[in-house]
């Protein structure tokens, strides 16, 4: 009962009123994520308890800042934000992308069980990656530095988009790599994490 009421009271604060279908497939994936991490070690968190705060809340504090229907989680290990953001956002089209065949499979496993409709699983190295229609909005939450995280994926933006880049503490080294391009950086809060979250996004600057 503990998960639902720290998963329900968290998303209330974030503005979020969840189905209770929705709430239902969120836990579900934890479940299923705290059973592939016994052996696949997929997240170093270990306990159910804490994925719903640093996991589910913790991605859900970004919602407020995407307003496209294309979007792609770079880097995306256990399948956060991406997961997460396909549940609660059924309109968007999400697309989760990691290298790892381990990882990959457990998002399969995951899009499956849960019957994510609106979700897309890709199994390749970024720079590699070529889909046939670019994305309005490309997320990472902890894939790489920020020049490192804008040069391998400019290929993927659509013209006019964003790329969002979750941090923990203000990110002042890593900004003056991209001082070229627009940036705004936004101080997250995630209910019942006492730690710091910013959020990063970036645009190209217009000629």
């Amino acid at each position: 009962m503990k998960l639902e009421t720290t998963l329900e009271s968290g998303s209330a604060a974030l503005g979020l009123a969840l189905p209770h279908t929705v709430q239902q497939k969120l836990l579900d994936y934890l479940a299923l994520l705290a059973k592939w991490n016994k052996v696949h070690n997929l997240t170093a968190v270990r306990e159910v308890e804490d994925m719903v705060t640093l996991h589910l809340l913790d991605s859900f504090s970004i919602l407020n800042h995407l307003h496209s229907q294309r979007i792609l989680d770079v880097g995306s290990g256990a399948g956060l934000p991406g997961i997460p953001i396909a549940l609660v956002r059924p309109e968007c089209q999400v697309t989760v992308l990691d290298s790892s065949h381990k990882k990959a499979a457990f998002l399969r496993q995951a899009k499956a069980e849960l019957g994510i409709d609106n979700l897309q699983v890709v199994c390749k190295r970024v720079e590699e990656y070529q889909p046939e229609k670019k994305f309005q909005t490309i997320i990472s939450r902890a894939f790489s530095d920020l020049s490192e995280f804008v040069r391998l994926t400019r290929h993927l933006l659509a013209e006019g988009g964003s790329w969002v880049a979750m941090k923990g503490v203000h990110p002042y080294d890593e900004l003056e790599q991209v001082k070229q391009m627009r940036t705004q950086v936004l101080p997250l809060t995630v209910p019942g994490l006492d730690a710091q979250r910013h959020l990063v996004l970036l645009q190209e600057s217009q000629a």
